[in-house]
């Protein structure tokens, strides 16, 4: 693609740091705290990516998400996966008009960003119906395709707590997510100034910062991005490290893992160290950026054996030792 907006391509790399920190800025005037959630979700976004958010009820995933859409200057919509939703329910479906012909009636996915909320709660058909359009940015119906919108975004949540009733995703659609993002209790002070500012009447105004070209002539120069040899060579080698009795297997892989991770992670390591580096305002990057995105891009890619669980070794662990 031929950039049209910026002479060179460093002109672009310092437009996309500059935005990024605006971004960050319009949203940390709605969202307390939560730097490293809304750097990965920007990143997502930047790399043409998707993510899953892991977090416990009332932590603002619904205002992020919403927050980062007016930022973004970027339609927006909410879906509620429930144990009776239906695929058309998310893709839309053929319905007859006044003149008794099929017309297609376009379903929520129709949108820039999409808010899947809880998707475990609902059955693995509707699931699949939201990863086909994740993974073709288009939807099949009644054997016709409808592209979708670019940029295109889902942000699935769950919620750890409540597993009855719910149907997990299986590993090879979590593989579809670039970053799997956990989200923490916020702080004491962090919570004093959520409490101060959410209950009072003030509405604070976030302005629109990026538009839908621009997101997607960043997206394109996140992967011209040039990158050394020995980053990719670390990048492939980490994620060999984590395929347990292979021949670069590391020690705790073998002790701790049933399953490591495919070939997805290691380009999702990439494209996002890439776009690590520029909003940290370097042109290419390093190892540092690398292990920046590991956690995010590991941990729902590999399987914990039953060793780990008992002894209570968690990935982030495993993860950090074979870094």
């Amino acid at each position: 693609m031929s950039n049209t907006a910026f002479k060179s391509d460093v002109e672009a790399a310092d437009a996309l740091k500059s935005s990024y920190e605006k971004l960050r800025k319009e949203i940390g005037q709605v969202i307390v705290g939560q730097d490293e959630t809304v750097r990965l979700l920007l990143t997502a976004i930047f790399c043409q990516g998707h993510c899953l958010l892991v977090g416990v009820p009332g932590l603002a995933k619904t205002l992020l998400i919403q927050t980062i859409a007016d930022a973004l200057d970027l339609d927006f919509n909410r879906i509620q996966f429930t144990p009776d939703l239906m695929p058309s329910d998310i893709v839309g479906s053929e319905t007859l008009d006044n003149e008794r012909n099929f017309r297609f009636v376009k379903g929520p996915v129709f949108a820039n960003i999409i808010l899947a909320d809880e998707i475990n709660r609902t059955p693995p058909k509707t699931q699949s119906a939201l990863l086909e359009s994740m993974q073709e940015y288009a939807v099949t119906v009644a054997g016709e395709k409808h592209q979708l919108s670019k940029p295109f975004f889902v942000l699935a949540t769950q919620n750890p707590i409540e597993q009855e009733g719910t149907y997990p995703l299986p590993e090879a659609q979590l593989d579809r997510f670039m970053f799997m993002v956990n989200l923490d209790y916020p702080s004491f002070q962090q919570e004093l100034d959520i409490v101060k500012a959410t209950t009072n009447d003030e509405k604070k105004k976030v302005n629109k910062v990026l538009g839908a070209q621009e997101i997607i002539e960043f997206q394109h120069l996140v992967r011209r991005v040039p990158v050394a040899d020995n980053v990719i060579e670390y990048a492939v080698g980490l994620v060999h490290k984590t395929r347990p009795n292979s021949e670069m297997a590391g020690k705790v892989a073998n002790e701790f893992l049933d399953w490591g991770a495919g070939p997805r992670a290691s380009q999702n390591l990439i494209l996002a160290a890439k776009c690590n580096a520029l909003i940290n305002g370097k042109y290419s990057p390093d190892i540092e950026d690398v292990k920046a995105v590991a956690i995010a891009v590991l941990r729902h890619r590999v399987v914990r054996n039953f060793k780990a669980e008992a002894e209570g070794m968690n990935i982030e662990k495993i993860i950090n030792d074979l870094l």
